[in-house]
């Protein structure tokens, strides 16, 4: 199905053209080269030209925009494609700065649309490869991880070296090792145009004790793409100038009157497949957007990527200077833990003695209280408050704005027993958008909670509760209704409700709707 539109068909974008007609998907073309526009609407019969971006935007036949314009352009361009509904694919960087690619990221997940980023050696078969040994162990503890990407040209003046080769190094190194550098620090020459870096030397310290240091320049004599993985028990090899491009290094280390003394042996050449990386990027973005799923390179890997960008840039700056990179733009108490796999919302604050459990997801600015426990696999949403003592177990999904009162519990098993393991019965149970559960309730398993409803404290909700009931007693009945702001609803003959805040509500059987 052709419904991919590409934006800038230059010097890499001319590629993306290529492949996308390939792929049987390439539906317009869109530059500012009306020359360039006619050579390719002359080489790819079928395809439709255009210099407007807003013509793009308008067609509801496109699905995906693919945005390869300069980097200047990236944030302006993707904000806009993906307001209009439109998956977009951004070839890197994400944006020029931090603030931009959170706004593109809120805007993507708000929306629900795609958001990935052109960091092509994610899908280059090698750096597969490559990935899949370092996560099964075969190299061992990984110690250091050194990349090389030299050539002599092509330069550039509206980005220096760093910004303009360094991304995909620091993209695969990030996916190899699965987590962020603590420290950086960058080392530039600059030889060719004022202010402009053609020359620089980024190092990165890891909690985990792994160093790294990627070296770029086009001030080369000749052409080199290398990474270089050392492990404690073989070193890693990717080089994409040469046929065998993955090689492993089975050297061994003896210790002989206690020196190390080096064991060399031969390389082993790792098969992998002939796949166009480029290609195999493509088709993962037409995948994506079929799926719905999550591309391996999405927004939030290249707002990584941009992270440490930003901080080598400022380590440039002031002479090479140690930058420290806390990645952590929420609050967790020390007494507190968070499993891995984890992921915690911008300005949520988690208190004392809190346990948040594997593949829980926390929204932005929540608070959790005192001797929480959430997870595993628990997604809570955003501006949620949970009071202290609350355990929140598999099974139970908090939407946005939910208050959860002091000791209120969940269960997730309607009968449970110590000696007989029910995990595969549980029962899922959803507090819906803006619901209060008031101090000390109980909420069976199995019965949903609906919008803005409020569970009195002491209550034991044994039934589903309706959206905008006021639920008491034990078991727990409808007692009232309750607006949105927090205020009861008073019914009138006609059965409309109209609250003090001026929001209306209709009463039909037993249940409310907002009008």
């Amino acid at each position: 199905m052709k419904n991919i539109a590409i934006i800038g068909s230059g010097y890499w974008g001319k590629n993306l053209v290529r492949n996308f007609f390939e792929l049987d998907a390439l539906k317009t073309i869109c530059d500012l080269d009306e020359v360039t526009l006619k050579e390719f609407q002359d080489k790819y019969s079928g395809i439709h030209v255009t210099t407007s971006f807003q013509e793009v935007l308008d067609d509801e036949k496109i699905k995906g925009v693919v945005i390869a314009t300069p980097a200047i352009l990236h944030y302006k361009m993707a904000k806009k494609a993906l307001e209009c509904g439109k998956d977009v694919f951004v070839e890197k960087p994400l944006s020029l700065d931090l603030s931009d690619a959170k706004d593109l990221i809120e805007i993507s997940e708000k929306k629900g649309n795609i958001l990935m980023v052109g960091h092509i050696l994610h899908y280059h078969p090698a750096v597969v490869k490559l990935k899949e040994l370092v996560q099964k162990g075969y190299l061992g503890k990984i110690q250091y991880i050194y990349s090389n990407r030299l050539n002599l040209g092509k330069f550039r003046t509206e980005e220096n070296i760093l910004w303009s080769f360094a991304p995909h190094d620091v993209s695969v190194i990030l996916m190899l090792l699965n987590e962020m550098p603590k420290h950086i620090s960058s080392h530039a020459g600059t030889y060719l145009n004022k202010d402009v870096a053609d020359v620089t030397l980024t190092t990165m310290e890891f909690s985990s004790g792994v160093k790294s240091h990627i070296f770029v320049s086009w001030l080369h004599p000749y052409k080199e793409q290398r990474l270089v993985v050392v492990g404690s028990e073989r070193m890693a090899v990717f080089n994409d100038m040469v046929d065998d491009k993955l090689l492993i290094y089975p050297h061994e280390i003896e210790w002989v009157d206690r020196v190390p003394v080096p064991v060399l042996k031969d390389p082993e050449p790792v098969p992998i497949g002939s796949e166009e990386p480029l290609k195999e990027e493509c088709k993962h973005f037409l995948n994506c957007i079929k799926t719905r799923e999550k591309p391996k390179t999405d927004g939030k890997e290249g707002y990584n990527v941009l992270q440490v960008l930003q901080s080598s840039q400022k380590s440039l700056e002031n002479n090479a200077e140690n930058v420290s990179l806390d990645t952590k733009d929420y609050f967790v108490h020390e007494s507190s833990f968070i499993d891995d796999s984890c992921e915690i919302g911008h300005g949520t604050k988690i208190w004392h003695f809190s346990h948040v459990l594997t593949g829980s997801k926390t929204g932005k600015n929540c608070n959790i209280g005192q001797n929480v426990m959430i997870g595993p696999d628990v997604t809570i949403g955003n501006n949620v408050k949970v009071q202290n003592n609350v355990s929140i177990y598999k099974g139970v999904e908090i939407e946005d704005d939910v208050f959860l009162g002091p000791s209120m519990v969940f269960s997730n098993v309607i009968n449970p027993r110590s000696f007989i393991s029910r995990k595969d019965e549980f029962k899922e149970t959803i507090v819906k958008k803006g619901a209060t559960i008031g101090a000390n309730a109980t909420i069976v398993c199995g019965n949903n909670i609906g919008k803005y409803a409020l569970v009195g404290a002491g209550a034991v909700v044994t039934t589903a509760v309706p959206d905008y009931a006021i639920m008491v007693g034990n078991p727990a009945k409808i007692s009232n209704w309750i607006c949105e702001c927090g205020l009861k609803l008073k019914f009138e003959d006609d059965n409309i409700a109209e609250c003090s805040c001026q929001k209306k509500y209709r009463k039909e059987d037993n249940k409310v709707v907002k009008l």
